[in-house]
């Protein structure tokens, strides 16, 4: 990685930019996810990069929800692999769930570099690679998934998600939890939860904040993010 001076004032952003990076080199991340990172980290911006308070309401929430279920799975892909590895693996020991790699651009190469990244920081079982069961209306590759995941999963953590694959995990009845800087994508908007935070930051208060068990008004949330992003617009100008 690029050294970057502790003091930069863009450490953090140049930081994380560099993991996706290195996650390229090591066959984790798509080209693609660089591009979605990008677009993420400008909604980023118009949060003050900082856990707001209807953000740290959701994770609470997904805490809580994520502890009351059955069969708890997390799905992993190439960003979050990069970005928060050791944070996923002690979030799904936290919770109880299961860990399941699942990619868009999905070759045999990247499932194995993902699994082993995850291993390499702790984790005893992922899941993934070996898919024996399919989500029904997904014809993409990104429908592949195991019976004792994702299949059989009551609520599932997809971060970083695609709209049609989190519209697809509603449908088939599980409670959908998805951290997504963006509050206008098609996943923050289906999803039952969404923690609408940078997921470097997302996961690790995750690990530390207490579970809320409650019915989250998701689209207020929605709503208090949006009203925080107009108003972080509007002070520029004042």
């Amino acid at each position: 990685m690029t050294e970057i001076p502790k003091n930069h004032p863009r450490y953090e952003s140049l930081r994380i930019r560099e993991l996706l990076v290195r996650g390229v080199e090591e066959g984790v991340t798509s080209k693609a996810g660089l591009i979605a990172h990008g677009r993420g980290e400008a909604f980023d911006y118009l949060i003050g990069e900082r856990t707001a308070e209807e953000a740290e309401l959701a994770e609470r929430a997904a805490l809580g929800a994520l502890l009351s279920a059955k069969n708890p799975v997390i799905s992993v892909n190439g960003n979050v692999a990069a970005l928060v590895p050791r944070e996923t693996v002690l979030l799904s020991e936290r919770v109880g769930a299961k860990l399941e790699v699942n990619l868009f651009h999905r070759t045999e190469q990247r499932m194995k570099a993902i699994r082993v990244k995850l291993e390499e920081h702790g984790a005893v079982e992922v899941l993934g690679t070996e898919p024996d069961a399919k989500i029904p209306g997904l014809d993409h590759s990104r429908g592949l998934c195991t019976e004792e995941g994702i299949f059989s999963a009551d609520v599932i953590l997809v971060p970083l998600e695609d709209g049609d694959r989190a519209q697809a995990l509603s449908a088939m009845g599980k409670q959908v939890i998805t951290v997504d800087l963006n509050p206008l994508s098609r996943t923050s908007m289906c999803a039952d939860i969404t923690i609408v935070d940078n997921i470097t930051r997302a996961f690790p208060n995750m690990l530390t904040l207490e579970p809320l068990e409650i019915d989250l008004d998701n689209r207020e949330n929605l709503s208090g993010m949006m009203k925080l992003m107009c108003k972080t617009l509007s002070s520029l100008y004042e």
